[in-house]
């Protein structure tokens, strides 16, 4: 209190603070609660937000993550402006990371400053950039199926970085995976460009490699705070070449922010959120099969909203996939090998 029977300015200031505080946490509480990871909102507790945090595994998954990935295919399409994919991907993800990171009010420390951006140049930048080249010079259904092999390298690589012992029936249902994709989206007499092909083997490779690092180093950071970072990385990363390679639109239809903000809003914040929310919970191979239902969902929807007739072929091979799906939820999960290399531990993060 002042002379005057007041409120001294140190006390406001403090009382402002505290509003600031809490209005910071609320915030953190309503994204937490529209992901589904129940963080309560307590200030007793406001410390938890600075620990990291394990999530129990969950029938779901990153489901739900994996299904809003192959809602990008019709939003592209329908609502960004044509042959700027680059930029998309830019709009797409530096702004969620930029307030995903606000939200959090956490920056990487230490090592996780390059960790942040080797993980984000693997799961968004070098990924976005790969999967570029392979749609300019393939048909998409060729890109898709190359693409969704992934599971399989997420499974070798899970054996040399992960100790983890993949069993031959996680390997076949990983084909079948693979030959359900094929039968869904790809076409008929399909032509084979050598640089297109090398560069959707790459972005395979470059996102299994992603996801057995993400689990490797396992984050000191909530959640929400590790998906800005590498967000906001990957979108740091894939600018130069948007800009170089696309420029900037003229002009925007109505329809165009729109869109952009569908896929900052929903395709990046809470759809990467979940995504790395079940590699924290889940096994990465795992996380890697439950990528196999985007182009199941990307399909559904051309079927459903632009009347795209489906093929009797196309529906068996959506069911192949979701059969892979399930095959893999019910294996054991992996054990530790002998003789290979350890999971980096929790406190070298």
């Amino acid at each position: 209190m002042n002379a005057f029977g007041g409120a001294s300015e140190v006390e406001l200031l403090a009382e402002r603070d505290d509003d600031l505080e809490l209005a910071q946490l609320h915030s953190i509480d309503c994204f937490n609660r529209l992901i589904n990871l129940q963080i309560p909102l307590d200030r007793s507790n406001r410390e938890a937000y600075g620990e990291p945090h394990e999530f129990p595994e969950n029938p779901g998954g990153d489901g739900p993550g994996s299904a809003i990935w192959g809602t990008t295919y019709l939003t592209t399409t329908q609502l960004l402006p044509a042959g700027r994919p680059l930029l998309g991907a830019v709009l797409r993800a530096l702004p969620a990371g930029l307030v995903l990171i606000a939200i959090s009010r956490r920056l990487p420390d230490g090592i996780w400053w390059w960790r942040a951006l080797v993980l984000g140049a693997l799961n968004i930048g070098a990924f976005f950039a790969l999967l570029f080249v392979a749609a300019s010079r393939l048909p998409g259904g060729v890109a898709a199926t190359m693409i969704a092999a992934q599971p399989l390298l997420v499974a070798g690589l899970s054996t040399v970085l992960l100790s983890e012992r993949v069993s031959a029936r996680l390997v076949l249902a990983a084909v079948v995976g693979v030959t359900g994709v094929g039968l869904l989206v790809l076409p008929a007499g399909a032509m084979l460009d050598a640089v297109g092909v090398a560069a959707a083997v790459g972005a395979a490779a470059v996102f299994a490699v992603g996801i057995v690092l993400s689990k490797r180093w396992p984050s000191p950071a909530p959640i929400l705070a590790t998906t800005g970072w590498q967000l906001a990385s990957g979108g740091l990363l894939a600018l130069p070449f948007a800009l170089i390679l696309e420029g900037v639109p003229a002009r925007l239809s109505v329809a165009n922010p729109a869109g952009y903000a569908y896929l900052t809003i929903i395709g990046a914040a809470v759809a990467y959120v979940l995504w790395l929310r079940g590699i924290r919970a889940l096994p990465p191979t795992r996380v890697a099969f439950l990528a196999l239902l985007s182009p199941v969902v990307a399909t559904a929807l051309d079927w459903i909203m632009r009347g795209q007739r489906l093929t009797p072929l196309q529906a068996v091979g959506g069911l192949i996939v979701l059969g892979s799906v399930v095959a893999s939820r019910l294996q054991r999960l992996p054990q530790p090998t002998s003789g290979a290399i350890a999971p980096a531990p929790q406190e070298a993060a």
